[in-house]
Order: C-alpha cells, then structure tokens, then sequence
C-alpha cells in the first residue's frame, strides 16, 4: 500500500493523458495541468475518449469509466498542484522547459514529503533535481506509450534521490497502478531507450540510403523477428521529434556516433511529419 492519493500531472498530450488515465483508473484523485485553456480541452477530450473507447472493448464497465472521469480535474494553473502527494510531469522532451516546472513545482507544491517525478524519457534526472530545494524528493517515473496499454515502467533514482522516495514510487508503480517497475540508473537512455533508439536509428539510416524499402524493414523485423511493430511504424508511434529529442540527449552524453540522429529524421522534425500524431511520418494516417 502507499500513502499517494492526490496525483498531477504537467502535460495532457499524448503521454500525459496516459498517465492520467492509468491514475484515474487505478483509484487516485488525479488532477492535469495545461498551458492554454485549449490545450486542456484538447486533453480533456483525449482522456475522456480513451475511457470511452477502453469500455466499449469490455476493458472497463460503464460505472468504471464514469467513476475514473469522476476522478479526473483540470487546471491551467500550477499553483493548484498544491495538495498533491506525486506529481508527475509529462511535457515535450525538452531540458529547459522541463527545468523551468521543477522549479514551479518547487514552490508551489506543499507537502513535505511529496514526490515530484518526471516522465522524461533521456534527460538526466538529476538536472531537474538540483532546480528544486528538495533533490532528495525528485525521480524519474517513465511510462511507455500508449501508458495504459503497456506493462513496464522505469523508475530512475538521480544521485541525489532519497531511499524513501524510490521505495515510494516503486510502491505506487506497482502496488497501486498495477506496473511492473524496473530501476535504471540516471544515465540518458535509461533501460529502454538506451536498447531501443540505435536501433530506430539503424532502420531509418537503412531507409534513408537506400538499402531497403521501408516496407521490406518493417516486414524484416515483423516476420523476421516477431517484432509486433517495424522500426519505421514504431518511430511513427513513439513520435519522430521525441525519438530525435532522445538521440540528441543520448549523443550529448556519450558522443557515440550510432546516437547521432540521420539526416532525413532531422528534415522530418523540421517539415513537421512527427508520425501519427500529426498524420504524417514514414508512413500517412487518416
């Protein structure tokens, strides 16, 4: 059991609605930031019909997904995050912007023993950490997309994170949102994506020279490697601008040429074909 009943969430895209979704359904009182207030309608609408969509396949009874909306409140302003036991921020995958809410969080969030995580899926935690006058309460809680959907969550320690906190947020990882959690070291990449992004990046610079087609890569690993999703589909999902965001943190790190994002994702980014989420990417969605 855990003592975190009032979870925040900073960000209501597509990762922090997930995560919204997750606490709601789990049983916490779950409030969600936004900058704009249409940016808050636009999550609002985002959650409410992912739940819709999560009883119409049986996942929940009408009483559940009415009980989890219930649950769920919305707020442009961070000063409200005062009460909350755990706040989770869950906005783009951007060092400064994130540093910027920490230290917000810092002061506005009031409770001495409260858990401020960041859902960052490269940036070093303890960059966040040391913006706050409370390092010892800071961790990373990274979820995967779609966060409802998938199992693992990586819980991530900076170097100044207490003992206290880390079993805290092991406990709600796994005792209360039904995660399993693996803990991972503060270094950009973390488990997955350390695993995960060279080889995103192998498939698109296979594409980008002309090796393979981008169907003949996806069907490779897919019929080859009983991958459930290609690399090109994946990088579609996951978001071309985030999986660029993770390999320029990753290069930052270690300067290792296989973090280096190719070309061709770069004037992706650039042109705005991020994958699914704007319709466009290796591929085109309705």
């Amino acid at each position: 059991m855990t003592d975190i009943e009032r979870v925040g969430v900073v960000g209501c895209g597509q990762m922090g609605a997930g995560i919204a979704e997750v606490c709601a359904r789990s049983g916490l009182d779950v409030m969600v930031a936004e900058t704009t207030g249409e940016a808050l309608e636009l999550g609002r609408t985002r959650l409410t019909n992912s739940l819709s969509k999560a009883a119409e396949r049986g996942k929940l009874t009408p009483d559940e997904r009415d009980t989890a909306v219930a649950r769920l409140s919305f707020t442009t302003d961070l000063g409200e995050f005062a009460d909350r036991d755990l706040v989770i921020e869950a906005v783009v995958e951007n060092e400064q912007v994130k540093t910027e809410i920490f230290r917000v969080l810092d002061q506005v969030v009031t409770g001495p023993d409260a858990i401020l995580a960041s859902n960052t899926s490269s940036i070093p935690l303890v960059k966040l950490a040391v913006a706050t006058s409370r390092p010892d309460q800071v961790i990373g809680i990274h979820f995967f997309n779609p966060a409802p959907v998938q199992r693992l969550v990586e819980v991530i320690p900076a170097l100044t994170t207490g003992e206290e906190t880390i079993k805290r947020a092991e406990a709600v990882v796994q005792g209360v949102l039904g995660k399993h959690a693996i803990r991972a070291q503060d270094r950009s990449g973390f488990v997955v994506n350390a695993l995960l992004i060279p080889y995103l990046l192998s498939a698109i610079r296979m594409f980008e020279s002309g090796i393979a087609s981008r169907e003949d890569i996806n069907d490779g690993m897919e019929m080859g490697c009983a991958h459930p999703m290609g690399p090109l589909k994946l990088s579609d999902l996951i978001g071309l601008d985030t999986v660029a965001s993770v390999a320029d943190s990753m290069y930052e790190e270690y300067k290792e040429a296989l973090y280096a994002a190719p070309p061709l994702l770069q004037r992706m980014v650039d042109a705005g074909r991020l994958g699914r989420k704007t319709g466009s990417g290796f591929y085109t969605y309705s």
